[in-house]
């Protein structure tokens, strides 16, 4: 029996290395590997085990920039996990803009094959063009964001005849679990405000002169017949967000529907004093719920289920934390056990047993690092270290950005530690 406490201690003095361009398993990994079947003793009569990982495999070939089409925590896999949603683009050190076309894809899983299907003028580094697999036919239908005719717009395809089914006036910014419906928000805006997130173009107004518009926010968009409705203004927030500057202006970003699809969270942000404010609401535009007291703000963040939410916050004002809550309460949990006191990108698996999350950068050696940690107990496992080149920093950064297969025995991550941005996938085999 090993305890994850000592695994840990003795895998600190280790740096991974390069085996080959396609499995990257390093001294780290492969370290856990000759271990996968280690449990760890919490306490008397509380054992773990941990899923036994393979050694992450590149699923994208080297000579152009691949990433994941979607923010982190969003589903790339078709229902049945055969194929992935890829941007490929030859944009390397650089913000893209919307002369950047960028070509959206499947890597087939059973041949590590990529397949062009079109090209986006909407997307970025950070969260791709907003790719989803739509759950009214998950195995054929995505949607995506696109600009075209001086607007942004998301298109609905099936990509395997690759004929588009439906254009939306309207870009996406997360789907509904019903497949049905969707929220969107102004990437215009983003584009003053948070560079790396919006997009070029001009597609939408962006507002920029006015603070708290009455006629912009959180809208829910219906994907059936591809109308949109306000559900909560940034004007409704400007009491409930810190005072901004005369200069500045409020905007939101982040979006992400509850498990059932009841609720939508978000984060309300400004410039040019970056602060933010957590916000929960339901779908109907009902209940608009701050997340946390003051001074908490909120950067990353997930659904465990419809009424829990895990966002990486500054815990009681003072610690960054993945912070466990249930919408409404103030029964704040941080996650972790003092070992994920940080902000990282968690996302929880299908069945929430488990959580991924990963760092950024650390200083000096540039290590970003990937951690499972069990929900039951809160033990954590380490899934390796990849170091990021300098030259990937400002807006053309490569966060990890861990997501999960549908069946929860993949998850998928972006990485720049071969000197190119490549896609890679670790599968995790059951505890048989």
């Amino acid at each position: 029996m090993i305890k994850i406490a000592e695994v840990n201690q003795f895998l600190a003095f280790f740096t991974p290395f390069k085996t080959n361009e396609h499995i990257i398993p390093g001294f780290l990994i492969i370290l856990f590997f000759s271990v996968q079947t280690a449990c760890t003793q919490q306490r008397p009569g509380t054992v773990v085990e941990f899923p036994k990982p393979k050694p992450p495999v590149q699923i994208t070939e080297n000579g152009k920039e691949h990433l994941f089409a979607s923010y982190y925590g969003i589903n790339s896999w078709s229902a049945n996990q055969r194929y992935v949603t890829i941007l490929q683009t030859d944009v390397k050190h650089r913000l893209p803009d919307e002369n950047d076309p960028a070509t959206l894809g499947l890597v087939d899983l059973e041949t590590n094959k990529f397949i062009p299907l079109t090209q986006t003028r909407a997307w970025n580094f950070q969260q791709g063009c907003m790719a989803h697999w739509l759950s009214t036919s998950p195995d054929s239908l995505i949607i995506y964001n696109d600009f075209r005719d001086d607007r942004f717009v998301s298109v609905i395809m099936n990509v395997h005849t690759k004929n588009e089914i439906k254009t939306i006036p309207y870009p996406v910014s997360a789907v509904a679990p019903n497949g049905k419906e969707a929220v969107s928000i102004n990437f215009s805006r983003l584009r003053k405000t948070r560079t790396d997130y919006g997009y070029g173009g001009d597609g939408q107004d962006a507002k920029e002169n006015i603070q708290f518009p009455k006629n912009d926010g959180l809208f829910l968009l219906n994907l059936e017949t591809g109308e949109a409705r306000l559900i909560v203004s940034i004007a409704q927030v400007k009491k409930l967000v810190p005072e901004i500057p005369e200069e500045g202006i409020e905007y939101f970003n982040h979006t992400l529907f509850s498990r059932g699809g009841s609720k939508i969270f978000w984060l309300a942000r400004a410039i040019p004093n970056r602060n933010t404010t957590s916000f929960t609401v339901n779908r109907d535009g009902s209940n608009l719920r701050r997340c946390f007291p003051d001074d908490w703000g909120g950067s990353h963040f997930d659904w465990l289920n419809d009424n829990e939410l895990m966002i990486t916050a500054n815990y009681d004002a003072t610690q960054y934390a993945h912070v466990l809550f249930t919408i409404g309460e103030q029964d704040y949990k941080r996650l972790g056990k003092g070992l994920l006191d940080y902000d990282g990108h968690g996302t929880f698996s299908p069945d929430g047993k488990w959580m991924v999350t990963d760092t950024y950068p650390s200083r000096g050696l540039r290590e970003q690092k990937i951690y499972l940690m069990d929900m039951k107990t809160e033990a954590v496992l380490s899934l390796g270290r990849f170091v990021q080149p300098k030259e990937f920093y400002s807006y053309w950064r490569c966060d990890i950005h861990c997501r999960w297969s549908p069946n929860g025995d993949m998850i998928g991550f972006n990485s720049t530690h071969t000197g190119s941005r490549q896609v890679y996938i670790i599968k995790l085999g059951n505890n048989n």
